[in-house]
């Protein structure tokens, strides 16, 4: 039976609720686990995110729905998933340091229950990945909200203080290289080479037997095109010159992709009609040929003929496809590779809301975005945001949300409109805006730099636990600060 956590104590297994952290330490474990701790030691906090935390099931491969959480293979307890996907990303670790914590740290051990001396358990790599990725971006909000709630008794002097909010954007990067419809091409056609050979393999065809010779060929063809457009001639007849034979390696790297797709696309049909293969063992290589025939296509029109690509039609990654472009007019950062995420922070530190912006931008997403928040929130008073979420229809719209909505309007103001910025209330909130930036950098240190999860759905998982973690390390430092302080007092007392 899969539990939440075993309510049998093992031999040498200690009690979370006595396990003593070092309050001296400027690691950020011990505020993890003193967040963690205050979880599980609270009745009332335990019992809700337990409760969610009963519906973390792995799904079934024969048949659509979760697994039965009463029967077959216990599993791994839901409780040691949340401490380990938040250790992940509170101290931005890979899955082989976590590993390596999960099997030899003696705190975290505690944290996960297991005995000092008489268990022997020990975490395969694989099985981490397969249970940190069992959350859902659903799941990992509510688990936000009751931690967030949490904090909140603790800083909140009445439950019904109202919340001061401020919200931003950011890009969170993907892990891909810096794309060139080029080395597009090159990701796309290459892949399209391994997955056939390999299937080729499985099949006992020898149809791809010399792939590693064909993907040097490949390399060799796609070098050639990118040393010629190294050229940094000035004489216009050289610069032609130079053009002409940078359009004949492009024509000859072309012919060689579309002969090598064409290969593939001959083998699936092989695959199919002698192997028997099914569909969906050929569903990635049908995405490798569909993107090299559309990189093929755009090289064409744009190389050969001119023609400029339109953005919309751009991919930037054949690995991660929901890579966006995205410019901010950042100093000294021309372009980021990923996608933007908004975030809503309270004055305590908390955060509130996040939300994965797809082909979205600031001004539209303001509404819904507030609206969210303060659906998880009631109590919220004031949205602070910046001039990149101002438009007349969301001034409007948030003046009927919030009490006190911050949106400096952009260009010139009406007399009404400059006697609400210069209001007192606004001015105060408007100077505290810039603290979001704070709650934005330490996303980024513990983790939110780059998502080296796979897939949109990954990258969504990866953010949200990015979320959680920032709060239980935030209740963790609060936790931990007041403690050290009942400590000094205790001592003053003493002497």
């Amino acid at each position: 039976m899969r539990q939440i956590i075993d309510p049998q104590f093992q031999l040498g297994e200690q009690d979370i609720a006595a396990i003593e952290l070092d309050r001296k330490s400027r690691d950020d474990i011990p505020r993890l686990l003193r967040g963690l701790q205050f979880i599980y030691t609270e009745a009332a906090v335990r019992e809700r995110v337990f409760a969610i935390l009963a519906e973390v099931l792995p799904e079934r491969v024969d048949a659509p729905g979760a697994v039965s959480a009463d029967t077959g293979r216990p599993g791994m307890l839901q409780w040691r998933i949340l401490v380990l996907g938040t250790l992940r990303l509170g101290l931005n670790a890979d899955f082989d340091r976590i590993q390596e914590l999960a099997n030899q740290h003696a705190t975290i051990r505690q944290m996960l229950g297991h005995g000092e001396w008489a268990d022997d358990t020990r975490y395969a790599l694989q099985t981490l990945k397969d249970n940190l990725r069992l959350f859902t971006p659903e799941v990992l909000d509510r688990i936000n909200q009751e931690v967030v709630r949490a904090g909140h008794v603790l800083v909140k002097k009445s439950p019904d203080d109202a919340l001061e909010v401020r919200a931003d954007s950011f890009v969170v990067e993907t892990d891909v290289h810096f794309p060139t419809d080029l080395n597009l091409l090159a990701d796309a056609v290459r892949k399209a080479i391994e997955t056939s050979a390999e299937l080729c393999e499985q099949a006992k065809f020898s149809d791809w037997r010399q792939s590693a010779y064909n993907l040097r060929c490949l390399k060799q063809a796609l070098r050639r095109v990118q040393q010629l457009k190294r050229s940094t001639a000035q004489d216009e007849a050289k610069r032609e010159a130079r053009q002409g034979e940078i359009r004949q390696a492009c024509g000859d790297y072309l012919a060689l992709a579309e002969a090598f797709l064409e290969r593939a696309r001959l083998t699936r049909l092989k695959l199919v009609v002698e192997a028997q293969r099914p569909e969906v063992l050929l569903a990635p290589l049908d995405t490798y040929l569909t993107h090299g025939a559309r990189q093929i296509d755009q090289i064409r029109r744009r190389v050969l003929h001119g023609e400029r690509i339109p953005h919309g039609e751009k991919v930037f990654s054949i690995f991660q496809p929901h890579t966006e472009w995205i410019s901010k007019g950042k100093a000294g950062v021309a372009v980021e590779l990923g996608l933007r995420v908004a975030i809503s922070e309270d004055q305590y530190g908390f955060i509130l809301h996040h939300q994965v912006m797809e082909h979205t931008t600031d001004d539209q997403i303001a509404v819904p975005f507030v609206t969210a928040t303060c659906a998880r929130f009631p109590e919220t008073h004031s949205v602070s945001l910046d001039k990149g979420f101002h438009s007349p229809a969301n001034q409007q719209q948030l003046a009927q949300l919030v009490a006190l909505p911050v949106l400096p309007k952009k260009g010139k103001r009406s007399a009404a409109e400059w006697e609400r910025e210069h209001d007192p209330r606004f001015i105060r909130l408007r100077h505290r805006h810039s603290a979001v930036e704070s709650a934005i950098n330490a996303l980024e240190a513990h983790g939110l730099d780059v998502c080296p999860d796979h897939g949109l759905d990954g990258f969504k998982r990866y953010v949200a636990m990015a979320v959680v973690a920032r709060n239980v390390h935030r209740l963790g430092a609060i936790l931990l600060a007041a403690e050290a302080e009942q400590e000094r007092r205790r001592q003053r007392r003493a002497a």
